[in-house]
């Protein structure tokens, strides 16, 4: 008998995804065209804060949460998925681990974290909901051209068939400036989400659970086809930034936050030399994009 010769089957990497945007790079670029090259361009590392950290960790168990019958769904099995959420993060990535000098530390922050659970089982009950996603990864293609990509923290969809948008936030509601790019990110989501289903969401809920408030908001046609036009306008600005190379800095109150001040000229700093226009993935989100 003779044996039929071995096919060398060559491995083919799957195409590069178009760098598309997402809500929080455009926040960026409408803050700090700066950060927004920082970050989407020259993608410079950045530390976590034990704020972020607990936001993922948060989101994790609240996720998880969800993935259990209705029934079970209560404040002490929640209270029990967080040890082993965190555990399963930190063993994933360092920076994680790294964050707690003493086990001390990590158990206040832990405790905090519960309060936040807390938080949210006085938004909502989960046992009586039975949402169609969870951390939902979402993409489409707007008639100009631009490619919006996004993660959604929950979708509800109705039996007669309304959407609501769902998002998690881990810290107090916002003043009015918080408040509106909150609304840019929900917006966002509900954009995409009629370009992807023919229909606008009914209602788009933000869950504040440090300070345990909803903020709610129903969004209609003509608002989001003005905001379609906006996403279109950040878009080309930042393909002229792009192929220029000129992200310029602009300062204000949120630099105090800002991981990049060494490198920003408004600090006296000098940003590394332009890499050019990345490909591909250029304006993705990260997990701690998530965070919040």
């Amino acid at each position: 008998m003779t044996e039929t010769p071995a096919v060398l089957v060559e491995e083919v990497a799957p195409p590069p995804r178009r760098p598309a945007l997402s809500p929080s790079r455009a926040g960026d670029f409408k803050q700090c065209p700066l950060l927004y090259r920082f970050r989407a361009v020259d993608r410079l590392p950045e530390t976590p804060s034990v704020a972020q950290v607990r936001g993922i960790v948060v989101h994790a168990v609240l996720e998880e949460l969800f993935a259990l019958p209705a029934a079970e769904r209560v404040p002490d099995r929640a209270h029990a998925l967080l040890g082993p959420v965190w555990e399963r993060l930190r063993a994933e990535r360092q920076e994680f681990a790294d964050l707690f000098a003493t086990d001390d530390g990590q158990e206040h922050w832990l405790e905090s974290a519960a309060r936040l659970i807390d938080g949210y089982f006085t938004l909502e009950d989960p046992r009586r909901l039975d949402p169609e996603a969870r951390e939902l990864l979402v993409e489409t293609e707007l008639a100009s051209g631009v490619l919006l990509r996004g993660y959604i923290d929950r979708l509800d969809v109705a039996p007669t068939g309304e959407i609501r948008v769902v998002d998690y936030k881990t810290g107090t509601a916002p003043r009015e400036i918080g408040e509106a790019k909150a609304l840019f990110q929900m917006k966002f989501y509900a954009l995409v989400l009629w370009r992807l289903r023919g229909e606008v969401p009914r209602q788009l809920r933000l869950m504040y659970l440090a300070d345990r408030q909803s903020l709610t908001y129903t969004p209609d046609e003509a608002e989001l086809r003005r905001f379609e036009r906006t996403l279109d306008a950040v878009w080309q600005a930042i393909l002229r930034a792009g192929r220029s190379g000129d992200f310029r800095p602009n300062k204000s109150r949120l630099c105090d936050w800002c991981s990049h001040q060494a490198l920003c000229p408004e600090f006296g700093g000098t940003p590394p030399e332009y890499p050019g226009w990345p490909d591909p993935d250029a304006g993705d989100e990260t997990v701690l994009d998530r965070a919040d």
